[in-house]
């Protein structure tokens, strides 16, 4: 190799500079946010405390088998294209471009949502102030942490997360604290409201599957850890010990807050169907101790839940473009980088495909906006549901080639179950995530907008595969080399 491609070599490998505190904190912000912070109080209001509780549980088990799925191969061949790479090498070089692009869109649309609902918070404290100013300073900040190392957005999104974490342990202390009647000046709550009315259960089998749904779209970001792997500095240890922890971790804060929420609230409370955060759970529970400001004080924990979101969006969007102009699945100028280890380009590119989506809902009464929105919505599952094929061919692949699977930094419990399991409770959640607009006569415009991201990943997938006429790759040829 000569000095100039020795040169050129270097440039296209990004920095390991994210400690292992760093994945796991990066992992619990992708989870803990608007979903916990206000969705719980709907999720419990429709299906009843119990079937929250279930619906919750039974989502956090699929994505407990997704971690470790993805945890296997990202502890082996860590890579920032995660699973569009997985899915190139073990499945369909056309897969892993359709996976590639759907998960770019995804995070750079959810970018855009971010600037929207910041603005929207912004204004909870300055109503006549102007949006375009909280616009340009939201996305100041969350590029100024991506620009500058990747060492940096990993520090900025550690203490953001460390803000969301601490709030969830203080409310689920104080919580339990009032309901035993130690806080709060009452006697003990109990079980008094988790079984008033009808509860536990509330509305049968459907109410449960409808949060089944939400409570899947709550726990999307746990995937990245994966994208995390191409810049984390000890790969194999520091994976295998995020996937560990993070699951747990989440677990607990969401079937613990949404317990107690479920024991303090009555589910027939009216509040707890508002998407306003002067009556999210959070604030609701902390004004019924005496807390002055409640409000004020959670609508600032969601600011800095906005602008995590906003951070790891752009680091995991830039990083997948960044792979895939590597691997040849986009332009050439997004697989440069700065002397920081940085893809400029890529971050650049990212933020301005948000930044236009933001703009498209001031046209047409937002319904560009809000078709770009339910574009993505489907992504993170349908990223799901390439990390669980991925897997259980990775593992396949693996085995048919000769090697042992002991010899695997990270060994995933359960396989085949785990990957099979994901997938198929990925697939009831894609199919059925509308499915009130087949009820009765057709919903044709809420199938439409509900299911417009299959047909777009499915012309992604059959695009690239007319074009290079791939073919799925057999298990003896799989690509394993780390």
């Amino acid at each position: 190799m000569n000095n100039s491609e020795e040169n050129n070599h270097q440039q296209q490998e990004l920095k390991r500079g994210l400690k292992s505190r760093h994945i796991t904190m990066i992992s619990l912000g992708g989870t803990i946010g608007t979903g916990l912070f206000l969705a719980s109080g709907a999720s419990i209001a429709q299906a009843g405390p119990g079937g929250a509780l279930v619906a919750y549980a039974l989502i956090g088990a699929m994505v407990y088998f997704l971690m470790t799925s993805l945890g296997e191969m990202a502890a082996y061949m860590p890579t920032s294209g995660s699973f569009s790479t997985y899915a190139t090498k073990f499945v369909d070089p056309a897969f892993g471009f359709a996976m590639g692009w759907n998960y770019w869109y995804n995070w750079a649309i959810t970018i855009a949502a971010e600037i929207s609902a910041v603005t929207l918070i912004m204004k909870y404290w300055f109503p006549n102030s102007s949006s375009a100013l909280w616009t340009v300073l939201f996305i100041i900040v969350v590029l100024t942490f991506n620009l500058l190392s990747v060492r940096a957005y990993g520090e900025g999104e550690y203490w953001f997360a460390m803000i969301k974490v601490i709030t969830v342990i203080i409310f689920i202390i104080v919580s339990f604290l009032m309901i035993i009647g130690i806080l709060g000046g009452n006697d003990p709550i109990g079980f008094e409201n988790f079984f008033a009315g009808d509860a536990p259960f509330n509305g049968g089998f459907l109410a449960i599957f409808g949060i089944f749904l939400a409570a899947g779209f709550s726990f999307q970001g746990t995937e990245l850890l994966g994208i995390t792997a191409g810049e984390t500095d000890n790969p194999g240890k520091n994976i295998p010990k995020a996937v560990r922890s993070v699951f747990w971790r989440i677990l607990l804060f969401y079937i613990l807050a949404i317990l107690a929420i479920g024991l303090l609230i009555p589910y027939t409370d009216p509040r707890l169907l508002s998407e306003d955060v002067a009556v999210s759970p959070f604030t609701l529970v902390f004004d019924k101790l005496g807390i002055a400001f409640a409000a004020s004080v959670m609508n600032a924990i969601i600011l800095t839940a906005m602008l995590s979101a906003g951070n790891s969006g752009l680091y995991a969007s830039s990083r997948m473009l960044w792979q895939l102009a590597v691997d040849g699945k986009a332009p050439k100028i997004f697989a440069k980088l700065s002397k920081r280890g940085i893809p400029v380009y890529a971050l650049l590119a990212t933020l301005a495909v948000g930044c236009l989506a933001f703009l498209s809902s001031f046209f047409g009464d937002g319904l560009v906006y809000m078709w770009l929105l339910n574009a993505s919505g489907l992504s993170g599952f349908i990223a799901w549901v390439g990390i669980a094929i991925s897997h259980y061919r990775f593992r396949k692949a693996f085995v048919l080639q000769g090697k042992n699977p002991s010899l695997l930094p990270y060994k995933a419990p359960f396989y085949p179950f785990g990957p099979l399991f994901a997938f198929i409770v990925c697939l009831i959640v894609i199919v059925g995530q509308n499915y009130s607009a087949f009820i009765g006569s057709f919903d044709w415009y809420g199938i439409a907008v509900s299911y417009i991201g299959i047909p777009l990943f499915i012309a992604l997938w059959l695009g690239y595969k007319i074009k290079h006429k791939t073919k799925v790759v057999p298990l003896e040829e799989c690509d394993l080399n780390n």
